[in-house]
């Protein structure tokens, strides 16, 4: 199979699970669709959690990556182009570091980009914004002279707002601020001190500040921050309506940068599976970019990495 068909492969590293998926056969044209009907064969459909991924070390990123493939394939099928868009790659030169490593050590062309760079590829689309609110939250486009611009995407203690981390870490600030004015607990505070397993709202510092992973450990409590809404918390309800505005910022600020944004694809774990989320953002869109459309992907993000894939085939 490997020397009359070439496989694309493609990965998506999350930062919570990675998703790794081969084809054979029907390279798409140009400006088509990843998911055009092109006579396409799947080598391997592979997912993992995420956890071992290190993009600031490139030879270690690019010796997991090498690894993931090896554990996804078939004995004797190998790669013939691998593209990976990667959580927390964050500038070009941090990209091209682990893209020269995993070159090293395959030997076949690659490329490695940020993974909110997927989504746009993913949608069919030649050019937009690709938004990504999952564990994190991180905006990225292109300016029309083909130059990528990031912004967000910085981590749990100091940004990733509208990200689940970044929702469970504005609730506690919320909490303390309400403690603090001698306001009773309310939903959000009965919700979040069950979910980190403390007694009471001050506690909640202690338990924030034990994790070892932020991201993942914060994240994993958002789900509580929505029921609190649910349950009629005003403080919840500001905290998703504050990271629906948080996420439209991004969009502006690219827009402020020179990126075109008529397109906006949306993708993550969070803002697709939260209404409420999703509805805060694009109502903040709406009123700051009244031009610019919100694209809900509705297919794997990996699904732009084989297209970028099989464009270096």
């Amino acid at each position: 199979m490997q020397d009359s068909t070439p496989i694309a492969v493609g990965i998506d590293v999350g930062g919570t699970k990675t998703h790794l998926r081969a084809e054979a056969g029907g390279n798409p044209g140009p400006g088509q669709s990843a998911v055009a009907d092109h006579v396409r064969m799947s080598v391997a459909d592979h997912v993992r959690m995420s956890r071992g991924w290190r993009p600031h070390d490139p030879l270690s990123a690019a010796a997991w990556l090498a690894a993931l493939i090896d554990e996804a394939f078939p004995q004797g099928a190998r790669p013939a182009a691998v593209a990976v868009g990667g959580h927390a790659c964050e500038t070009p030169r941090q990209c091209e570091e682990i893209r020269s490593a995993l070159h090293t050590l395959l030997g076949v062309p690659c490329l490695v980009v940020g993974d909110a760079e997927l989504l746009v590829p993913a949608a069919g689309l030649d050019k937009g914004v690709g938004l990504v609110a999952g564990t994190g939250s991180v905006a990225v486009g292109r300016l029309p002279g083909g130059d990528t611009v990031q912004v967000g995407g910085w981590g749990a203690v100091l940004g990733d707002e509208g990200g689940s981390a970044g929702l469970v870490r504005e609730a506690a600030r919320a909490l303390w601020a309400a403690h603090d004015r001698g306001d009773p607990p309310d939903a959000l505070a009965a919700r979040l001190i069950a979910a980190f397993g403390v007694p009471e709202v001050p506690a909640l510092g202690a338990a924030l500040e034990s994790a070892t992973r932020p991201s993942a450990e914060w994240g994993q409590h958002a789900p509580s921050v929505f029921a609190a809404a649910e349950d009629g918390s005003p403080l919840a309800r500001r905290v998703i309506a504050e990271g629906g505005r948080a996420l439209a910022s991004l969009v502006v600020r690219l827009a402020g940068r020179g990126v075109p944004v008529d397109d906006v694809v949306v993708a993550g774990s969070t803002v697709l599976v939260q209404p409420a989320l999703y509805e805060a953002f694009t109502g903040a869109l709406a009123e700051a970019l009244p031009s610019a459309r919100p694209r809900p992907l509705r297919v794997p993000p990996v699904e732009g990495a084989v297209a970028l894939a099989r464009s270096l085939l």
